[in-house]
């Protein structure tokens, strides 16, 4: 585990090791997730980098008017469902 100490400004200085695991270099940008009292440091990404993240091999571009029409239905269902 590591660990470091944070500054009466509130600063504190990520271990080498952090920075190497998140592939961190200066001037990145990280951001703070808090769950249930745990808060995860992430490296920032910018909308670029997440081009394709969600593309699978096989699987087509999705439309739109696709998109909406899924949307629509899975709508409908869940409507179904509370009555």
């Amino acid at each position: 585990m590591h660990e470091s100490t944070v500054t009466v400004k509130g600063q504190t200085t990520l271990p080498r090791d952090v920075r190497a695991a998140l592939g961190l270099t200066s001037g990145d940008k990280v951001r703070y997730l808090i769950l249930d009292g745990e808060v995860r440091i992430l490296k920032a990404r910018s909308i670029k980098e997440l081009r394709g993240i969600l593309a699978r091999s096989g699987q087509k571009p999705v439309s739109l008017d696709e998109m909406d029409e899924a949307i629509a239905v899975g709508a409908t269902k869940s409507a179904d469902v509370d009555q």
